[in-house]
C-alpha cells in the first residue's frame, strides 16, 4: 500500500464514519509522511490532523486502528 492509497483509505472511512466531505478530511488530515522502516520499525508513517477538537478526535481514534491493520507503506 503506498502513503496515497493510504490517505484515501483513511478518508473514505471517516467519510463513512463521521460524513462530511472528502475533500473537508483530506484537509484535514494533510500528508501522509513516510518514515524509513529501519528506524520506525513499529509504523513507518504518520499524520498531523487538524481541524475542529471533533475532527481530530475522529481522525486519531481512526489512526489508532489503521496502525495495526496497516504499519508499512511505501512512497
Amino acid at each position: 500500500m503506498t502513503a496515497s492509497d493510504l490517505q484515501d483509505l483513511l478518508i473514505a472511512r471517516l467519510v463513512r464514519s463521521s460524513g462530511g466531505t472528502a475533500r473537508r478530511w483530506r484537509m484535514a488530515i494533510g500528508p501522509v509522511r513516510v518514515r524509513s522502516a529501519d528506524s520506525y520499525t513499529h509504523c513507518n508513517w504518520e499524520v498531523d490532523p487538524s481541524g475542529t477538537p471533533p475532527e481530530v478526535a475522529a481522525i486519531e481514534r481512526l489512526l489508532d486502528t489503521v496502525r495495526l491493520e496497516r504499519p508499512f507503506v511505501t512512497t
